[in-house]
């Protein structure tokens, strides 16, 4: 179990509501680097400046692609993801076709995925794929890890935070074991606690995303936020 100092290696600072402002952004920038984040992870519309903000100092740049529905056709996701890496992200969460993991349908989640991983990777950077566990049973989030695994990703994540809950213990847990010991877990969605943040890294999380990472590296309570 790491400590507090750590644990802030796992974390992806967040700040992916809608209405934030430039200063709101500037400041996760800034929390993250004084606290030595994994990475600061934005909408699209931010990547540029947080690359700029982040430069030189070892925190990664994160984006998110099909979010928060995962609706989107596969072009513009990988569109979507293309544009924002080349706008300076290291690091892409897409959500998957939500629908086609509820119906069951593994080939249209491998190649939703696929085409968005095998864009980001040709330009160097990793893919995290939300499979959005509130709305999955267990078997569709089996279906989905697995698909995210035959896709290429090299990481699952439980939930956007925009759907209803968020990540779980038991769900971390469940996609650890699906996944193997070879793929990132990352656990999102009401993590706010060094106790929250504690438990999913116990369960199988190798990333923490939280808009709380000042609060659990400090082993306070944070606020519910995205």
């Amino acid at each position: 179990m790491p400590n507090n100092a750590s644990l802030a290696s796992f974390i992806d600072h967040t700040l992916l509501k809608p209405d934030a402002s430039r200063e709101q952004i500037l400041t996760v920038c800034r929390e993250a680097v004084e606290h030595s984040f994994k990475s600061v992870c934005v909408n699209p519309v931010w990547v540029s400046t947080v690359r700029t903000a982040v430069k030189d100092t070892g925190v990664l740049t994160c984006s998110v692609v099909g979010f928060p529905l995962g609706a989107t056709t596969t072009e513009i996701k990988v569109l979507e993801a293309v544009g924002a890496v080349a706008d300076g992200a290291d690091e892409i969460d897409m959500v998957i076709d939500i629908a086609a993991a509820r119906a069951g349908d593994r080939e249209r989640l491998v190649g939703d995925i696929r085409a968005v991983a095998e864009a980001v990777h040709e330009q160097g950077a990793i893919v995290k794929v939300i499979i959005e566990t509130s709305l999955l049973t267990d078997e569709q989030k089996v279906l989905a890890c697995e698909a995210a695994v035959e896709a290429g990703a090299d990481f699952v994540k439980t939930s956007t935070g925009f759907n209803g809950g968020g990540a779980t213990v038991e769900d971390v847990a469940l996609m650890r074991r699906t996944v193997g010991p070879d793929l990132g877990v990352k656990a999102s969605g009401g993590v706010r606690s060094l106790e929250d943040a504690r438990a999913m890294i116990d369960a199988g999380a190798t990333r923490i995303g939280a808009s709380s990472g000042v609060a659990i590296v400090r082993g306070e309570q944070g606020a519910a936020g995205y």
